[in-house]
């Protein structure tokens, strides 16, 4: 059934994806249907992160209008960086926390709670949901549904094609994934697990809101936590690209995968180690399998839809 990876060039990774399948469908350490757990982190590992997170693109639009709408607001990070398109900024704070540095990260999740207290989740699932149906990817110019990486959707549909469930895992907002899990993955949304915003029930309004602090955040030693939590077992193969992953692949009893973007041939994912250093490096001591966006895969992307073309 390995010709439902197409895109997969025929290397080593490849065969260990195939030998692993193999492994738990026919051979000596076969696992019940119910025991096949595949989590796959979202930005980086099952669509593009550069150059920005899908949903931080969502926070920049955000902070923009509460700028135009408070002027005082313009001059204070982030805010400052959405209204004169620092991406630089915003870029740096991501990768500081990759590297133990939350100063930035704190700024930014003050605005990003300020954008949402007291919003139903239903307000903010159709502003959501507008987004992905209007913006485009900032450099590709396409839809964010043509910026998912189309090996990673193949693997997907080939594990669940040998009897696994499949779960993302995200340091991402839950709800910000769960309007297009679904239609971009296949993935029904009660099995995305990401991070998430306190929520109370206003009685009044008969209307469940967010609330001013983090429930949790979905990242590094929390993931595993939130993967027991949510799904109640040890998965048996893990899929991420950062160091935020490095935990979540340790947790898995079988195959972990750590996607490296090396590419530097021009297809539109750029080549970057920022935020992932730390998982590289340890990626042969813990019998990581590395995926070569370069060498691994023929084909990054869908082709463009007409919409986007």
């Amino acid at each position: 059934m390995s010709d439902l990876l197409p895109s997969w060039r025929d290397t080593a990774t490849k065969s260990a994806i195939v030998d692993f399948v193999a492994s738990v469908t026919t051979g000596d350490g076969t696992l019940p249907p119910d025991e096949r757990v595949a989590v796959f982190d979202n930005d980086g590992t099952l669509w593009t992160e550069k150059p920005m997170p899908t949903q931080l693109h969502f926070i920049v639009m955000r902070w923009a209008a509460a700028a135009a709408a408070d002027p005082s607001l313009a001059d204070r990070q982030p805010y400052k960086a959405a209204v004169t398109n620092d991406l630089a900024w915003l870029g740096k704070a991501i990768e500081k926390h990759y590297d133990g540095d939350d100063s930035d990260l704190h700024t930014m999740i003050g605005a990003i709670l300020a954008t949402t207290a007291g919003e139903s989740v239903e307000e903010y699932q159709a502003a959501v949901t507008g987004f992905y149906r209007d913006a485009k990817h900032l450099t590709l110019g396409r839809s964010y549904a043509g910026a998912v990486y189309k090996p990673m959707i193949e693997l997907l549909r080939f594990l669940e094609a040998n009897g696994f469930t499949c779960y993302i895992v995200s340091g991402g907002d839950r709800d910000f994934m769960r309007p297009m899990s679904h239609d971009y993955y296949g993935i029904p949304p009660e099995r995305v697990v990401g991070s998430a915003v306190g929520l109370s029930f206003d009685e009044t309004a008969n209307e469940v809101r967010y609330g001013n602090a983090f429930s949790f955040m979905d990242d590094g030693p929390e993931k595993p936590v939130r993967i027991w939590s949510r799904v109640g077992r040890r998965p048996a193969l893990a899929v991420g690209n950062s160091n935020g992953d490095m935990q979540m692949l340790g947790y898995a009893s079988g195959l972990g995968m750590l996607v490296h973007h090396d590419d530097d041939t021009g297809r539109g994912d750029e080549p970057y180690d920022a935020g992932a250093e730390r998982a590289l490096a340890a990626a042969s001591g813990n019998d990581w399998t590395i995926v070569s966006v370069r060498d691994d895969w023929s084909q990054i992307f869908p082709q463009p839809q007409a919409a986007d073309a």
